[in-house]
């Protein structure tokens, strides 16, 4: 395994506050953001999104925090890595990333996809974890019916492109008052889908479907651990959530009320106001 680690630097020579990584990890480039400073927080995506999906967040928390966003391979400015299968191999990107900047401790925290990511680094790699949590995920795995939908995804994916997939799926992340108020916003993120490469959807897609069930890491946790549920979301439902939120010893949870699959943006105010009491939580102990 070959490991290097570059910035991208401010053009003209002007300050930015934010700062641009890349790891290089077997050769492809992992990109990632690195801002504020202090006790560490990462943030990782879900499904068809990239880093940016938690700006929101970064620029609320980076005031006082180190917050750390990566984009997974295949997404936003990380290579796609054909090598990769599982949810565990996801993980130990993050370790990887976790070791080269020399991180001893940090908060993880993932949406969706990036949700079973944060588990299986709480399972393989838990010394690192003062807390952990998710924010409209689950520690369950797929239902068959769910396997099985995903198995007609991954045909649709390949039949008729990522445009056609995400097209047809991204909306349903939504309240139906969040879809008439923000039409711009979710054609953008339709927009950022359509960039994806067919094989990298698949590629997730695949390795969602065939994640085992950790609840068991739930119950044998030593750390705090977050829930942020969405009341209409229909991806993860606030049932599961509500199966779930009493197997860690100590845990918080919210459930946003009117809010679907996307609630760092359809309440991002109240999203970034739960971690932040989270991670002040955990930082105190």
């Amino acid at each position: 395994m070959q490991l290097c680690g570059k910035k991208t630097p401010p053009k003209g020579g002007a300050k930015m506050s934010i700062m641009q990584k890349q790891l290089e990890y077997n050769g492809l480039s992992v990109n990632y953001l690195d801002e504020g400073s202090g006790n560490i927080i990462m943030l990782i995506h879900g499904f068809a999104e990239d880093n940016n999906v938690w700006q929101a967040q970064t620029n609320f928390l980076k005031q006082h925090y180190r917050v750390i966003v990566p984009d997974i391979p295949g997404s936003g400015q990380s290579a796609y890595n054909p090598a990769l299968h599982s949810i565990d191999d996801y993980a130990d990107i993050i370790y990887t990333l976790i070791e080269h900047e020399k991180i001893k401790k940090l908060i993880l925290l993932g949406h969706s996809l990036g949700g079973y990511i944060t588990l299986a680094f709480a399972e393989k790699y838990p010394q690192y974890l003062t807390g952990f949590g998710f924010v409209h995920s689950t520690a369950f795995a797929d239902s068959e019916e769910k396997k099985q939908n995903r198995e007609k995804g991954i045909r649709v994916m390949g039949e008729y492109g990522s445009l056609a997939f995400v097209k047809n799926t991204t909306p349903n992340l939504f309240t139906a008052e969040y879809k008439k108020l923000q039409v711009d916003k979710i054609a953008q993120l339709i927009e950022k889908g359509a960039g994806f490469k067919v094989e990298a959807l698949q590629q997730y897609y695949r390795a969602m479907m065939t994640r085992p069930d950790r609840t068991r890491i739930l119950k044998n946790s030593n750390v705090p651990v977050l829930f942020i549920a969405g009341s209409e979301d229909v991806a993860v439902p606030l049932s599961d959530a509500l199966k779930q939120v009493h197997l860690p010893a100590t845990s918080f949870i919210h459930i946003l009320e009117n809010t679907g699959h996307m609630g760092l943006w359809e309440q991002e105010n109240k999203t970034n106001e739960y971690i932040f009491a989270f991670a002040n939580y955990v930082t105190s102990l």
